[in-house]
């Protein structure tokens, strides 16, 4: 049998301790200011805000290259010559980061590599590897060929139709800078306090839909119940995400409401620099499986 790697983009948002549990590989995505590059994952989000409250302008995120790539898989190979890796991609609809990572796979002839398109972001990427390590840990069938990795590989593409991922940004302010949303909308969303919720569709697609009124303390608590009466979600965990600069007596409120709805375990999922450039400062989010 070989042995089984796990590998994913900084943009996954994978907490330090989950990383270290699994020994999930991350690759950094990267973010650009003053025409410098910082790796995402290892750069502090408070320098994302730092720059737009010095410049009024949001960073420039920029995705995995295929030479970055390539590197990363051939020192993985290397030093695991015996091994099969799971890539699981940020969601190809809003990065070009798959794409890059498919090219660099074909490019360099790579075998044993099998790419995963998650149609996520941040903590819905999050829940989708750990739920994919679980079935991998739980796999009945045999692994005695290349092919029977790649079986299993498509029983983890799957995966995506369980995976429910929304986040509601604190301010409009970053959207609006980074040209996703108009001057108009981001000035009466302000004056009247509203906050869209960003839902991400099956295809990866980020949608603003329904929008909140009053504090992120007031969202949270229409947010959290619309969302887990929404969905019929497995109870076993909720990954909670949050961009760095939340309160936390509403992330603290977040727990207490996951865990009045049954929810056993709790994880949280603080956005990196690569989500901070879209959800601002005090972010908040929610991820599950579904049954």
């Amino acid at each position: 049998m070989k042995k089984i790697i796990i590998t994913t983009e900084s943009g996954s948002d994978v907490p330090q301790h989950l990383a270290e549990k699994y020994d999930i590989k991350i690759i950094p995505m990267h973010v650009v200011m003053d025409g410098k590059s910082y790796d995402d994952g290892v750069t502090d989000p408070d320098v994302v805000f730092e720059y737009f409250e010095r410049t009024g302008k949001v960073p420039t995120t920029s995705c995995v290259n295929t030479h970055e790539y390539t590197d990363f898989f051939n020192k993985l190979q290397e030093e695991n010559p015996d091994s099969f890796i799971y890539h699981f991609s940020y969601a190809s609809r809003s990065s070009a980061t798959y794409e890059a990572c498919h090219i660099a796979l074909e490019q360099g002839h790579f075998k044993n590599i099998y790419l995963i398109d998650t149609k996520s972001v941040s903590g819905g990427c999050t829940a989708y590897i750990i739920e994919a390590i679980k079935h991998i840990d739980n796999y009945s069938g045999s692994l005695d060929s290349d092919e029977d990795y790649i079986k299993l590989g498509h029983e983890l593409d799957k995966i995506t139709d369980k995976i429910e991922c929304n986040f509601i940004p604190a301010t409009l302010e970053y959207l609006k800078a980074g040209g996703r949303v108009s001057n108009a909308k981001a000035l009466i969303a302000g004056i009247l306090k509203l906050h869209p919720l960003i839902e991400i569709d099956e295809n990866g697609v980020l949608i603003a839909s329904k929008k909140y009124r009053g504090n992120m303390a007031k969202v949270c608590e229409k947010f959290l119940p619309d969302f887990f009466e929404k969905f019929d979600l497995n109870k076993d965990i909720i990954y909670l995400m949050y961009g760095k600069g939340l309160d936390k007596s509403v992330l603290d409120r977040m727990k207490e409401l996951a865990t009045e709805y049954g929810f056993k375990n709790i994880e949280y999922v603080m956005t990196g620099c690569v989500i901070s450039c879209h959800g601002g400062k005090g972010a908040i989010g929610l991820a599950g499986v579904k049954k």
